[in-house]
């Protein structure tokens, strides 16, 4: 699109384009950054806050000992399986200091899911908080996994809190299934060896892949999105020209209650802040909501990102709206449509907007955003510097400006491709670099934005996808069940939630039954909520179940 109408738009001080190449890896940037801001406090967790010096020098331990293991050299992939923790940036910079490609995995997996994230990535090392090990545990034969590193909630915090944590969690909530794995190592047995080993400095050019970063399929098997240094640094410093103008370096404080291994929070928290020379406090679990609150209350914040069902959940809670919001400079909802009522009450509780961006795992993720400030207007907003912004019609052809068609996206942060699956990226992209969203949606005259349809099956649940075809796999396996369809509902708490519709074969099966199936095979927002069974599911004359119908109806 030779007309880059949304640059109208744009609000003072952000420019058009940006330098993508300023940095030779996202490591430039992270060293650049520890260095920078050395004595400035980076991450808080539990009670415990580590400078970007401390950052740096357990990366540097990290990576070190991550070099000294037996087959690892730059480009093999380091699986990390744990919530947010002080842990987590300690192992995310080390891994990538070392040269070795970060793949990150939700921690409430199931057996089967971990098992085909782990194998289709070829994952040789995993940190694990020990929580999940059990899990890890059932599977860990049929991968490519020869080094398990074990972490406890409590590992970062200093003597004798550390063993107070570590003991609560462990032998008082009882929150550690057993598990056995022969030959892990603990955590701070790894930053022991570490520390005594020399690091070395391997190259890294913008094209090396940086993450594996999973997201679901059409054909519901999860793919990793290959994003390469180049697309990370080109998307944290395209969002830092968008933020830059109200944000200040050293100076901010972000909450971050999305988890870390989510490509929105990994980008806008963890890497864009750290850039940023910004507190990035850590929300283990965002889910205790009373609990979130308090610790709100202990911090003078100046940004937060969530999904609408977070702030929603916020507001209904008693005690928000007392917090101090006399530091808030920027709210941002990603990961699924912020809902006008959600982004009223806000501005009303907390008098900072609460602004609406775009993106997705094959973007690094940042598409579009809404200027700091603005009201909720229903857009995605603009799309980033260096970014363009295209519709297109079912064959791939560019339509006129005002009409509805499927977004499609080019930039720098657009992916690699999927990992090892040429066809599934050959079906994604289109000539020319530019990616097929699945979203329908059009642009206005002044270069905003608006989704109106989504075009693949996919369902938004809480800011995480969800593919029917996974779904579908795992009910057509429960005993009694003839055949089934997945499709989403509207849903207030989250978006959208899973509908399952299925034909029984076994006419006494339950909806309890379904239930339990699934939890087995599936993580939690995955679930059905609603199950209904009827006599027979609406095909195509080839036998295509038509889950299109079945959501009209």
């Amino acid at each position: 699109m030779a007309d880059k109408v949304w640059l109208n738009s744009y609000p003072a001080g952000v420019p058009g384009e940006v330098d993508v190449r300023a940095f030779s890896s996202v490591r430039d940037i992270l060293e650049k950054s520890c260095e920078r801001f050395r004595g400035r406090p980076a991450y808080s967790n539990l009670g415990v806050t580590l400078n970007f010096g401390d950052i740096e020098r357990l990366s540097r331990d990290f990576a070190a000992f991550l070099q000294s293991l037996p087959g690892m050299g730059k480009g093999e992939r380091v699986a990390i399986m744990m919530p947010n923790l002080l842990q987590y940036p300690v192992v995310l910079f080390g891994a990538l200091r070392a040269g070795m490609p970060v793949v990150n995995v939700n921690p409430l997996y199931t057996a089967r899911e971990l098992e085909h994230q782990l194998k289709d990535s070829g994952a040789r090392v995993i940190v694990v908080l020990e929580n999940f090990a059990h899990t890890l545990a059932q599977v860990i034969r049929n991968t490519r996994v020869e080094h398990v590193i074990t972490t406890q909630v409590g590992d970062m915090a200093p003597a004798p809190k550390r063993w107070l944590v570590n003991f609560v969690v462990k032998r008082v909530r009882k929150m550690v299934p057993d598990w056995q794995i022969a030959g892990s190592i603990e955590f701070r047995e790894a930053l022991a060896r570490g520390r005594g080993a020399a690091l070395q400095v391997v190259p890294l050019a913008l094209d090396d892949i940086a993450f594996l970063q999973y997201t679901g399929g059409t054909t519901g098997v999860a793919k990793g999105a290959m994003l390469t240094h180049g697309n990370i640094v080109a998307n944290m410093q395209q969002a830092h020209a968008w933020i830059a103008p109200v944000l200040k370096d050293g100076e901010e404080i972000i909450i971050t209650a999305l988890p870390l291994y989510h490509i929105f929070c990994l980008t806008a928290n963890c890497l864009i802040f750290t850039k940023l020379g910004g507190l990035n406090v850590l929300i283990t679990n965002p889910r205790d909501i009373p609990g979130f609150v308090a610790e709100l209350k202990k911090w003078r914040f100046s940004v937060i990102t969530g999904v609408n069902t977070l702030f929603n959940a916020l507001l209904n809670n008693d005690r928000f709206a007392a917090l101090d919001f006399s530091g808030l400079k920027l709210a941002l909802g990603g990961g699924a449509a912020v809902q006008k009522p959600v982004a009223e009450r806000w501005k009303q509780v907390t008098g900072s907007a609460l602004i609406e961006a775009f993106g997705m795992t094959e973007t690094s993720p940042a598409v579009c955003i809404n200027p700091p400030g603005s009201e909720w207007n229903g857009t995605i907003g603009l799309p980033l510097p260096n970014t363009e912004v295209t519709i297109r019609d079912d064959e791939g052809n560019e339509i006129a400006a005002g009409e509805t068609g499927e977004i499609c996206v080019r930039g720098p942060q657009v992916m690699k491709g999927y990992w090892q699956r040429p066809k599934d990226t050959a079906e994604t992209m289109l000539p020319g670099g530019w990616l097929r969203t699945g979203d329908v949606g059009h642009i206005d005259s002044r270069g905003y934005v608006t989704i109106t349809d989504r075009k693949k099956d996919m369902i938004l649940v809480s800011g995480f996808n969800v593919y029917p075809n996974e779904i579908e796999a795992v009910v057509a396996g429960c005993p009694g069940v003839l055949e089934c369809a997945a499709i989403g509902i509207k849903d207030e708490r989250s978006g959208e939630a899973v509908k399952l519709v299925v034909v029984r074969k076994d006419p006494n099966l339950t909806r309890e039954a379904i239930v339990e199936c699934c939890k087995r095979e599936l993580t939690g927002y995955k679930l059905p909520k609603v199950i209904e069974f009827r006599d027979s599911l609406p095909k195509t004359p080839i036998g295509k179940i038509l889950r299109r119908e079945l959501r009209d109806k």
